[in-house]
């Protein structure tokens, strides 16, 4: 089937599972990060918003290079989890957190813009009905920004798909255990008769993408068609 070698297989599995878990590893930080910045003002505000976007704005090599340093086995937070088993580098768990790492700006982008355009009247009201701020935030905040909620963590997955600059520096290219689909394409337009190969993988990389964002599309249809109707 499409004729992909085992190996190419393998590619294809890990990046879903490096995307996927990068993905749901960010949603809660990043739904906590996205209100914070939309509906509180506090001291280092936005020195906040600088760290968030920095990734966007670093080169991923060096983003990859800083992850390295603090996760790394004698890195700074690395060493310490080292000793109880916990290991980033080098393993698909480093690229999945290099992938979250790089997609976090955009998810908290689309989330924050999400959250700004609810109606502040709204929460207000209930909070004056006595509803708790949690509750406000589940019942009414995070229902009618949903769409972007949706949309940011899609953006995050595909661009944790397409990662390779953060993810080949923190984690090597290890076939079968950190080389993802961009590592594996990068991989075989090195070698000669690679091309055909790396154009299945690129197909494949983009029908993904694609995929993903129509996915994202529909779902953020239903839940509006779902809003409006309530």
């Amino acid at each position: 089937m499409l004729g992909l070698t085992p190996e190419e297989w393998t590619a294809v599995g890990l990046s879903l599972r490096v995307a996927t878990v990068a993905t749901l590893a960010s949603v809660v930080p990043g739904l906590a990060v996205a209100w914070l910045l939309a509906r509180r003002r506090f001291p280092g505000r936005a020195l906040l918003d600088g760290l968030v976007h920095l990734p966007l704005i670093l080169p991923p090599v060096v983003t990859g290079y800083l992850l390295l340093l603090a996760f790394g086995r004698r890195g700074l937070l690395g060493a310490p989890l080292a000793e109880i088993g916990v290991v980033f580098s080098f393993r698909w768990t480093g690229a999945a957190l290099a992938c979250a790492v790089m997609g976090f700006p955009l998810m908290v982008r689309a989330m924050r813009l999400s959250i700004e355009a609810v109606d502040r009247r709204l929460e207000q009201a209930a909070g004056t009905l006595g509803a708790h701020p949690v509750a406000v935030f589940l019942t009414i905040t995070l229902p009618l920004s949903l769409p972007g909620c949706l949309a940011g963590a899609v953006l995050a997955f595909a661009k944790a798909m397409g990662e390779f600059g953060a993810t080949i520096t923190f984690v090597s290219n290890i076939p079968g255990e950190t080389q993802t689909l961009p590592s594996a394409i990068y991989t075989l337009t090195q070698v000669p008769g690679g091309e055909g190969p790396a154009l299945r993988l690129t197909l494949i990389s983009i029908a993904l993408s694609v995929t993903a964002l129509l996915v994202s599309e529909v779902l953020a249809a239903r839940v509006g068609r779902r809003l409006g109707a309530g």
